[in-house]
Order: structure tokens, then sequence, then C-alpha cells
């Protein structure tokens, strides 16, 4: 069996892997001793790398040390303890239960194909000052694909799916610090029901949690507020996936993040944060030279504690394999942002370069982010045109004839 027209090379490639990685597996545009050493990562179920939210998608990706929000789940579990909610009337911050719901929805690679979708939806619950709860689920969509048999007669539709449900708990240690923790259940159906050589394919399972650490104080320069933060984060660490039932898995990316940002208010209406994200995947560099693939065999603990010192071209490579993401957001009167980034990727790694624009709105309980993503690299790239947009939404209990509160972190507003 196969599949036809476009989604063949989509699908094989998700199969294998990350789609951006394996396209940049080709020698165009090159030199021989170029070519040598286009060696990406590849890992399964790559869309859990994506962030989903546009406020990050406006901001080059960038989300481990921002303010929080709701999507805190997805970027860093130990912010979300910190988020603040504060009465519109008093300006001081509301010490009960308080809960917020974030959507948002990514059209995908719409340069490939025009049905396949990336959606998310986050909850979060304030039990206190101290600690925070949160569930999510994030949801993608290939589209609809036509199997058909060897002489291109149709078989039957298929719509592959993956999708992945998340636990959060997070707590405050010590002032200004917190850790947060995120157990995560993986389903990923690409062509179940299928066989290929004869083999048959099946929906792969798997498991993953991250951990991350989250620092943040005020700062004081020449009569204004400013804050500091920093993130660490350790996502998707988890078991191996596979498809089949063949002793060799693949894994899941498995990734570490530091972020950095600082945020001013430069007076009462205007404030500005810059940020800028580091991130390595945790997984092991192919081996060109290695036909067996040896490499895939390696252990969960062996490939994290490996991935820093097993590329081919020595510590040169190793380095091409962090991806750098810096952004920034500028908010006027806490209600409405303007926000930048830009995303890079080594061209021997992915290979992914990109701009990044978006906008804000906050009004009471309701908020509204869309962001939009300008390929900066000559060739053409799957990720032309891609859109986010999110809605947020936060509440707490409202006592007769007391305003709606407004949340910190919401879209990224700063209240230090």
């Amino acid at each position: 069996m196969k599949i036809t027209l476009k989604k063949l090379l989509f699908v094989c490639l998700m199969l294998t892997g990350s789609l951006v990685a394996s396209a940049q597996n080709n020698c165009s545009g090159l030199n021989s001793s170029q070519c040598d050493i286009v060696n990406a990562l590849t890992t399964a179920v790559p869309f859990l790398r994506i962030a989903p939210d546009a406020r990050a998608g406006g901001m080059g990706d960038v989300g481990i040390a921002t303010s929080p929000d709701p999507n805190s789940t997805f970027h860093n579990p130990a912010k979300l303890a910190f988020i603040k909610t504060f009465d519109t009337k008093s300006d001081k911050e509301y010490d009960g239960k308080t809960f917020g719901v974030s959507m948002s929805y990514t059209p995908w690679l719409r340069s490939l194909v025009n049905d396949i979708y990336l959606a998310h939806l986050t909850g979060y619950y304030k039990i206190n000052k101290m600690q925070a709860v949160a569930m999510s689920i994030r949801y993608f969509s290939l589209g609809q694909i036509q199997f058909t048999d060897a002489s291109g007669n149709n078989l039957q539709q298929f719509r592959p799916n993956e999708f992945a449900i998340d636990g959060t708990y997070s707590r405050i240690l010590a002032k200004g610090f917190s850790t947060g923790i995120t157990l995560r259940f993986i389903y990923s159906n690409l062509a179940s029901g299928q066989s290929v050589g004869g083999t048959s394919i099946n929906p792969g399972i798997a498991a993953s949690a991250d951990i991350g650490f989250y620092y943040n104080t005020d700062i004081k320069i020449k009569d204004r507020k400013s804050n500091l933060a920093v993130g660490l984060v350790f996502s998707n660490l988890g078991s191996k996936i596979s498809y089949t039932n063949s002793a060799r898995k693949d894994f899941i990316p498995m990734n570490m993040g530091l972020g950095l940002a600082y945020s001013i208010d430069i007076d009462k209406h205007n404030s500005f944060t810059l940020a800028a994200d580091v991130n390595k995947l945790l997984v092991p560099t192919p081996d060109p030279s290695d036909s067996t693939q040896a490499w895939r065999d390696k252990s969960v603990p062996g490939a994290i504690f490996g991935s820093f010192s097993d590329a081919p071209g020595g510590a040169k490579e190793e380095f091409r394999e962090f991806t750098i993401g810096v952004g920034a957001e500028y908010w006027y009167d806490k209600q409405f942002a303007v926000r930048v980034g830009y995303f890079h990727e080594a061209p021997t790694k992915g290979n992914r370069r990109y701009l990044s624009a978006g906008l804000g709105l906050r009004y009471s309980v309701f908020g509204l982010d869309f962001s939009y993503l300008i390929p900066t690299s000559a060739q053409r790239n799957p990720l032309d045109n891609t859109l986010r947009f999110t809605l947020v939404f936060n509440f707490k209990q409202v006592k007769q004839g007391e305003d709606a509160p407004v949340e910190e972190g919401a879209g990224g507003t700063s209240r230090l």
C-alpha cells in the first residue's frame, strides 16, 4: 500500500522523525565539505516541540522565563505558581482561589498542505499564593490522506492525528523561586491498520515528564520598577515510542531549555520586556558512518547524558545543536501589546530561521493574541505564513459590587 499525492512526503517524514530536520538532509547549494556535516537530529512526535500559543509565537518561540500565563504549562511549569490576579479597584493582589483558560489554534505547514493544524487547550487553578495546578491537551491533526494499493486504486481515507494530555503541579519554594512538574501521556496515530513491507503499523504510545525551575527578583533602577527572571526546564523526559512491533524504537523530543527575561515599567502606561531562550535536544546525534544506526538503540538515560558529547564532528557540531530564540514585548497601559522575535537554528541541524511578530489585547477577563511567522532563509520554507491565535480567560470569585480581575502574565503584562 502507498499514500498518494503531496502527503506522501509529509507522512514519511513524520514516521521517521522531524519534518524540518529531515527536509534539510540534502546537499542542494552546499559544497562537498559542507554536505558532510549536514546531520540533523531526528525524533518521533515532533509536534511536542511546537510552541502552541501566539504570545510566544510572536516572540521567536521564547517563553521559559517570561511572565507567567496559562501557557506556562508548555514553556515552564514552574512559572505557573507565580500567576497573580489583581483587583482593578484596589490594585492589590487577590489571595483567594483563581482560575483561567487558554485556547490556541495554529494552521500548520500551509505552504505544503491546507488541512493540518495544531490545537491547544489549557486550564489552571491557583489553589493559594504558593501553589497551582493545571490540565492541558494538545491535538495535532495531519489532515486527510487517501490510501491506495500498488496499482493506484483507492482503498480508504484516513485522518492521522496525535495528541498529548498533561497534568501540572507548581509550587513556590522560597521568595522568588518555584518549581513545577508536568506528567504527560502521548498518543500518535499516523497510519494504524496499514502495513509497510508486511509490517503492520500501530498507534504509538509513550509517557513523559517536564521538570522546571523559575526564579525572579524585583530590581529598582532610577525609580523605575523592573524584574529579572531566569528559567530552566527539562521537557519530554520519557519513554521511546514505536509504530510497529519492532524492538527498535524512536526517541521522543527530550529537551533542555534555559531562559532569561528582563522587564521594566518605563512609566505608568508603558512597559517593556526583553527575553531569550536557548534549547538543546537531549537525543543522540546520528552517525552517518554507522549503517546499523546503533545510536538508536541507546537507553533513555544514556541518550540524555551522551547528547552533549556524541556528535561525530566533536564540540563544534555539538554547539550547532543549540537553538536560540530572542523576543521583545511592549505593553501600552497593560491593554495593548506589540511583539517581535527571531529564532535561529544552524543550517546543518535543521535550518529553521525566522522572524516573528505579534499583537496582544486585554480587556477585563478576556485576552486575544495573534502572531505571524516570517522565514528568513532563502529557500522556500514549510513554515511560511504560519499564524497562531490564542484566547485567554481569567477568573476569580467576584463578590457583589466587585470588579473583575486583571491577571499578570495572561498576555505578558507585568505587575511588579
